[in-house]
C-alpha cells in the first residue's frame, strides 16, 4: 500500500477559516454582523453562464 502525501489539509484550512471569520464577527454588533452577509451574499453570489 503506497502512503500519499497531503498537500492540502481541507480540515486544517476550515478550521482556520473559522477562527478567523469568529474573531472578526466577535467585534461587531449584530446589525454590522447582518451587513457584513448582505456584502458577502451580493459579492459572491455565483451567477449562471451559460
Amino acid at each position: 500500500m503506497k502512503t500519499i502525501e497531503k498537500t492540502f489539509d481541507a480540515v486544517k484550512f476550515m478550521r482556520q477559516r473559522r477562527d478567523k471569520l469568529s474573531e472578526k464577527l466577535a467585534k461587531m454588533t449584530k446589525e454590522e454582523i447582518l451587513e457584513y452577509y448582505k456584502k458577502r451574499k451580493a459579492q459572491m453570489t455565483i451567477k449562471p453562464s451559460a
